[in-house]
């Protein structure tokens, strides 16, 4: 895992704690114009000495800021860079470097749609699970499920996506699966 990974899981894990997350999402509400050591021990219901530690944690973990007066706002951001830099280290996310019309039915390395069927998005797709799933000899279904379930839910419709679309052949029994044709050259991406 990259150290930027780490860093926004240690983040997560930080915002895991019931009463940090609150204390959090009280920063949130407050917006820019925060919210005192004072004020915040009112809203969580907690002495003053305690709700310092917790804001004090919250800064030096960098979700949160804290001003010389004794104001905290939360960062702003910080959520949303932590869950880009989870979704870079995601096993799809370097295939799909490749196919950025396929970026809006991912959110954070996960699938969270497919493409309309027939549609030249969807061909694209099915080439992008098949280079994910980099068969070589033959998968039962179970194997094709647990590869696919690491990036989609709904591990059924990729696999039936990925036999209607060629890339797989499926045995008369439905029980293994081995690749059906050979990939092409992975796509380059357009310089920016």
């Amino acid at each position: 895992m990259s150290a930027e990974a780490a860093h926004a899981a240690g983040l997560l894990m930080l915002l895991s704690h019931p009463l940090r997350v609150r204390a959090f999402a009280e920063l949130a509400r407050h917006g820019k114009d925060g919210v005192t050591i004072f004020e915040m021990s009112l809203h969580l219901d907690l002495p003053r000495p305690e709700v310092a530690e917790l804001l004090g944690r919250l800064v030096g973990a960098g979700v949160a800021t804290g001003t010389g007066n004794g104001t905290y706002r939360v960062r702003d951001g910080v959520l949303r860079e932590a869950a880009q830099a989870l979704g870079r280290v995601q096993p799809i996310a370097a295939l799909l470097k490749g196919y950025p019309r396929l970026e809006p039915y991912f959110a954070h390395g996960r699938l969270t749609g497919l493409p309309p069927t027939m549609s030249d998005r969807s061909r694209q797709m099915a080439e992008l699970f098949a280079r994910f799933l980099a068969v070589e000899g033959i998968l039962t279904e179970d194997e094709v499920n647990r590869r696919l379930a690491v990036v989609a839910d709904d591990v059924a419709a990729v696999r039936r996506m990925l036999v209607e679309t060629g890339w797989l052949e499926r045995d008369r029994a439905g029980t293994s699966y081995g690749s059906a044709r050979l990939l092409p050259a992975a796509p380059t991406l357009s310089p920016a």
